[in-house]
């Protein structure tokens, strides 16, 4: 991820960091910190806080622009992380709860964006969907199952940072569109529950089994090989879940999934869960489908 921060964004931070002049009668943003505790602050990332020619924003404002200009923007991420440590804010969460708002009014114009993941802070950077996951998001909130997004969420967010976790938040998706409608149903959840047995299971209430009559003879043989295909890719997002995400345990800082393979993860689920509300929207149009866990 490159961390390319604009000037007003570099200013909003040494704010936050420094907690503004001491001259400054307005109320201040983030934590006041004297120049021993900026020289503290930045320590860790071995960066100097030269207050013997700044005051302590001007000096704040000096570190943040060396560290922009490193090519090694892993401490550049752990500063502007550390801003918002909500360890700092206890007692105060108020202000922790302003100082995200803050910093995130000017990261996201580098497309950037501070949340809390747990109890710590991360940043990441702003996703857009693609047409095919906006367009599952749309149909799950038209169904009354827009709870499922959670996962979809977890998933795009993760894709770059957590790869595995994504993998298996993709898998979620599918997993949850199918218990939700054995259950609409009031069909009996299959004795294994994993994707591929989850699928198959709603196949046939749905009318999507690749053997399936009643379409016309002239695309009977290419709907019934797109069938097949959506069989094939549930069948490789559940193994590539069990290989490779984070479901079974993995081995701490070895990342079995790029990226890229993670998003191919999202991309394929966020096509079969849609075509799934899709058909059932088809088939039951009078008859929402909550989200079942």
């Amino acid at each position: 991820m490159r961390i390319n921060l604009s000037d007003q964004t570099v200013d909003a931070l040494a704010l936050v960091i420094s907690g503004g002049s001491q001259n400054d009668p307005t109320p201040s943003i983030g934590l006041y910190r004297a120049g021993w505790q900026l020289v503290e602050f930045f320590k860790p990332f071995k960066v100097i806080v030269d207050l013997s020619t700044h005051s302590r924003l001007p000096a704040t404002k000096s570190s943040l622009q060396y560290m922009c200009f490193l090519d090694d923007q892993a401490d550049l991420k752990k500063v502007v992380e550390r801003a918002a440590d909500p360890r700092d804010f206890i007692g105060d969460e108020e202000r922790h709860v302003r100082v995200m708002d803050y910093l995130n009014r000017f990261l996201a114009y580098d497309n950037l964006k501070l949340e809390m993941v747990g109890h710590v802070v991360r940043l990441s950077e702003i996703t857009a969907k693609a047409g095919v996951v906006t367009a599952f998001s749309a149909a799950a909130e038209d169904l009354d199952f827009d709870t499922v997004n959670r996962d979809l969420d977890r998933a795009l967010k993760s894709a770059e940072e957590d790869p595995e976790d994504a993998v298996t938040a993709a898998c979620s998706v599918i997993e949850s569109v199918c218990r939700s409608i054995l259950i609409e149903l009031g069909l009996e959840l299959p004795a294994k529950q994993d994707i591929s047995g989850l699928y198959r299971a709603v196949r046939e209430p749905l009318g999507l089994s690749p053997t399936k009559d009643g379409v016309p003879d002239l695309i009977a043989d290419d709907v019934r090989n797109v069938l097949s295909g959506l069989v094939t890719a549930v069948q490789g997002i559940g193994a590539l879940r069990t290989h490779g995400g984070d479901a079974h345990g993995r081995e701490r800082g070895f990342k079995r999934v790029d990226a890229r393979i993670a998003r191919l993860a999202i991309h394929s689920a966020s096509a079969v869960a849609l075509f799934l509300l899709e058909t059932w929207k088809l088939r039951f149009p009078d008859k929402a489908l909550p989200k079942r866990d």
